[in-house]
């Protein structure tokens, strides 16, 4: 499979994102983006718990008004919560007064200081007008759970063949990587804390 880690060039122009924990020693930083999802989200949960897993999951705030008694399954088993926008509005080509009009509504559902940009797309101009409320996560392993053109084996080989200590992973409790991910994530679980790592929520002050 190929690289799907973020190009260094692209890192060092957004010096003030974080892509990973590169002093952390022992731990792993799984989220999961666009829940709270019916059928989807307790599952991840379920599978969580048999770890002791704590990961962050970077909601999505039109789903959290919808299913707003799975949000409260997500917080009373204690992970982190990310801002991941109200309407999964793409950085690039929006307007940036609407972008973070949409980002500020969010949070009025998920209070949180984290906010990952969909798509991972975000301009310089959005970058700055966000970055003194929010600290911006991205990811050094993407999983591809959500693409049909890779398989439930491959996604699952990408994770563990990538992840290290400090590594934020990212999954989908969504319809559209359920697929992938009900195959993948038990696998990815028992493989890296066989290694001896352990599953930390993403906290910064």
């Amino acid at each position: 499979m190929i690289n799907l880690s973020p190009p260094r060039f692209f890192q060092r122009f957004f010096r003030n994102v974080v892509w990973n924990f590169p002093s952390e020693k022992e731990g792993v930083f799984l989220t999961f983006d666009d829940g709270p999802t019916p059928g989807v989200t307790p599952w991840v949960l379920e599978q969580l718990r048999k770890y002791n897993a704590k990961a962050t999951f970077f909601c999505l705030a039109k789903n959290i008004e919808m299913h707003p008694e799975i949000f409260e399954m997500i917080v009373a088993d204690g992970h982190a919560l990310g801002n991941h926008s109200y309407s999964h509005i793409k950085g690039w080509g929006t307007d940036t007064t609407q972008y973070v009009q949409d980002i500020i509504y969010a949070n009025s559902f998920v209070n949180s200081n984290l906010y990952r940009p969909p798509y991972g797309r975000i301009t310089p101009k959005q970058f700055k007008l966000l970055k003194s409320q929010y600290k911006i996560i991205l990811w050094d392993v993407l999983s591809m759970d959500y693409s049909r053109r890779v398989s439930p084996k491959r996604v699952y080989q990408y994770v563990v063949r990538n992840a290290k200590p400090g590594s934020i992973i990212v999954f989908h409790d969504s319809l559209k990587a359920e697929r992938n991910l009900r195959y993948a994530l038990p696998r990815v679980l028992d493989n890296l804390s066989s290694k001896g790592l352990t599953f930390k929520s993403i906290i910064i002050p």
